[in-house]
């Protein structure tokens, strides 16, 4: 036998170049493709968890809005191009779908729910291409004024044209009239929920394989230098034109999903207001990553939905969050869990938990203590006369007394003066949690 065959195979494997380039790439597409198959279980069990119909209602709302921060950060985060009125492409995607239920209904037109979101897709990026035409030239504050004013345009005419958008009051519709899919009828909010979720694993896998395209990779050259792209033969608005059809095209489909969920659309849903929303949930998630807009959208729908129900001051600590984000993490909470990535390949994640614990721990209280004082504080300005008793983290007590304020601000200062003192030795443990060599 030759010296070939009688090597031990694994010795063969191990030193053929082809077969370990083979497993990397094995490699590669597992830790590609586990993640999607991580969410779409997820999304399978999550309604066995969370059983009740307002649960399934605010999964709903977080899905659709996951979709549509996606959608947006194909422009800002993979394009740079800054948009103030975004919000019109998955409105007018939403008014459309709901106009097609109508139609459905009063013409008894056999047509499958499940197909509408599509149609609303293909509203919003005819609409799209319509107005990106001529605002795709320039990326920078031109583009962001004409989206501005083409938002303020829009949101005139959903009052002015009532036969299209139904005036303030808008306009509702039933989706259970239409023909129904393998015996769904979509009756009950988890048929909704199902079919949702399934919009939105498509179309999220269909957003990450568009930035893995030529497009959306020539899309992030043109956003950093638009001038070399051109250089080198791309024609930077074109690029753009492109990413922002695409953009608009799944903008229509959440606003197609918003249709099926709530039934009823108003000029509140392409609004400035609307657009201004989905600016703050892209860079609360992180545009830097294509995940970002997804913590972000979660976040921000938890904090609207659930916080909401327990004050009315919520938009108050979004702000704030949004504020804190934004001058400290500018990567959003995305890039703050990325931060974490080389302290984690060094075997050194561990030695920044009992920092964290010291600091974070006695600051968040330092942050409720905070929060205590300006729910107190709105209480005693805006109460009803004679209404002293308040509750406030599962205590009832009587605002209009020295004791409560006394407590809050203690609680406040202390727990923020304990985290001043601990940041040095947390900011040690980071440096050598991301410094190579020494203990692990």
């Amino acid at each position: 036998m030759t010296d070939e065959m009688t090597k031990d195979p694994k010795e063969q494997i191990t030193t053929d170049p082809s077969k370990a380039s083979e497993r990397m790439r094995a490699g590669s597409l597992s830790l590609t493709v586990m993640p999607w198959v991580i969410a779409a279980i997820a999304l399978l069990i999550m309604p066995f968890i969370f059983t009740s119909n307002s649960a399934l209602t605010i999964m709903n709302q977080m899905w659709i809005t996951v979709i549509f921060a996606l959608a947006y950060n194909m422009l800002l985060g993979q394009g740079g191009m800054l948009s103030f009125g975004h919000a019109v492409y998955m409105g007018l995607g939403g008014f459309f779908c709901m106009h097609l239920m109508n139609y459905i209904e009063d013409y008894s037109i056999a047509f499958p729910l499940p197909l509408l979101p599509l149609f609303g897709g293909l509203f919003g990026m005819g609409f799209a291409m319509l107005i990106g035409s001529f605002s795709t030239s320039g990326a920078g504050t031109r583009f962001a004024m004409i989206s501005l004013g083409v938002g303020e345009l829009i949101a005139a005419c959903s009052v002015i044209i009532v036969a299209f958008f139904g005036g303030e009051e808008g306009i509702s519709g039933d989706r259970t009239y239409g023909l129904p899919f393998f015996g769904v009828e979509f009756l009950k909010q988890i048929e909704v929920y199902y079919l949702i979720s399934f919009w939105l694993m498509l179309s999220a896998i269909l957003m990450y394989l568009f930035s893995r395209t030529p497009v959306g990779r020539m899309a992030n050259a043109v956003r950093d230098n638009p001038e070399r792209a051109q250089f080198l033969g791309y024609s930077a608005r074109w690029v753009r034109f492109y990413s922002f059809c695409a953009s608009g095209f799944f903008c229509g489909i959440a606003g197609g999903l918003f249709a099926i969920s709530y039934e009823i659309l108003t000029e509140e849903n392409l609004n400035a207001a609307s657009s201004g929303v989905i600016l703050l949930v892209t860079f609360l998630g992180g545009v830097g990553f294509f995940f970002g807009p997804i913590i972000g959208a979660i976040v921000f729908t938890l904090l609207q939905t659930v916080l909401s129900l327990q004050t009315e001051l919520w938009a108050i600590y979004v702000g704030a969050l949004f504020l804190a984000t934004v001058m400290f993490f500018p990567g959003g909470l995305a890039g703050l869990i990325m931060m974490h990535v080389p302290a984690y390949r060094l075997g050194k994640a561990r030695g920044l938990l009992l920092p964290y614990i010291k600091t974070l721990v006695p600051a968040a209280i330092g942050i409720l203590g905070i929060c205590a004082l300006i729910e107190m504080v709105f209480h005693y300005r805006h109460g009803a006369t004679g209404d002293v008793e308040m509750t406030l983290f599962w205590t009832t007590f009587d605002s209009h007394t020295v004791l409560p304020w006394i407590i809050a601000a203690a609680v406040a200062v202390v727990g923020i003066g304990i985290a001043r003192s601990t940041a040095p030795a947390l900011k040690e443990a980071w440096d050598e949690a991301n410094t190579a060599g020494g203990a692990s």
